[in-house]
């Protein structure tokens, strides 16, 4: 019998992370805690409710286009099959080689309908002050280029898929204006082949939210090596 593989894609989130500069971190506790809790069970039986308290920006998370857009689908309206089971491909781009992800970078790939996961190597610096700068990004010129090939998701391991060092965001504006879903802050893909898996994001059913942490995972279609998680420890 073979054994289904699945790869977390997905950064831990615990109390206290930044994820973006200029955003809160996200408050984790405990809303109703298993000491307070005993007293209203019989002997033995307590329980935990947590509270949490964040921005949607946190973790690794996805983009629909009310991120963007006032009239866009949020997460409620965006359907189910645009996050889930969608063949993927993983084309890779290492950020020691250049920080910028052009058109001809995603040439000669078959990509339409396909989750397009970017692999730059940029998850390494998770959690450290080399995240939030100087990251690995796509060019307005391949946003058009994923558009018109009709993708149907697009998700990278960098800290934004826009380059960040001024104030205009074509990448989102491009790919969510076409209802392309963007998700951000991935890792561990280094541990996918570059075709064969099959990619999931699948945020809570929110109305009136265009942003949401997602558990975003590959089921591999085949047997393959993987490689160790590039995660740091928090």
């Amino acid at each position: 019998m073979s054994t289904v593989q699945l790869v977390d894609l997905s950064h831990t989130i615990e109390n206290g992370l930044i994820t973006y500069k200029g955003l809160p971190a996200p408050v984790i506790c405990d809303y109703l805690s298993r000491e307070d809790s005993k007293k209203n069970y019989a002997a033995g039986t307590s329980f935990q409710i947590g509270k949490i308290e964040m921005v949607g920006n946190t973790g690794t998370y996805i983009d629909c286009p009310f991120h963007r857009y006032e009239n866009g689908n949020d997460l409620n309206d965006t359907p189910l099959e645009h996050f889930a089971e969608l063949r993927g491909i993983v084309v890779r781009k290492p950020f020691e080689g250049k920080l910028s992800i052009d058109a001809d970078d995603f040439r000669n790939h078959d990509l339409e309908g396909k989750a397009v996961l970017i692999h730059t190597g940029w998850d390494v610096y998770w959690n450290t002050e080399n995240y939030y700068s100087n990251n690995p990004f796509l060019t307005e010129n391949a946003a058009l280029f994923l558009r018109d090939k009709k993708v149907r998701l697009v998700g990278i391991d960098s800290h934004n898929i826009d380059d960040t060092r001024g104030n205009s965001r074509p990448v989102h504006t491009h790919l969510l204006g076409s209802g392309i879903l963007i998700v951000e802050h991935l890792c561990n893909l280094a541990a996918l082949p570059d075709e064969d898996f099959i990619f999931s994001a699948i945020p809570p059913k929110f109305k009136g939210v265009g942003t949401f942490p997602v558990r975003a995972m590959a089921r591999l279609l085949k047997n393959y090596n993987r490689l160790p998680s590039t995660e740091q420890t928090i």
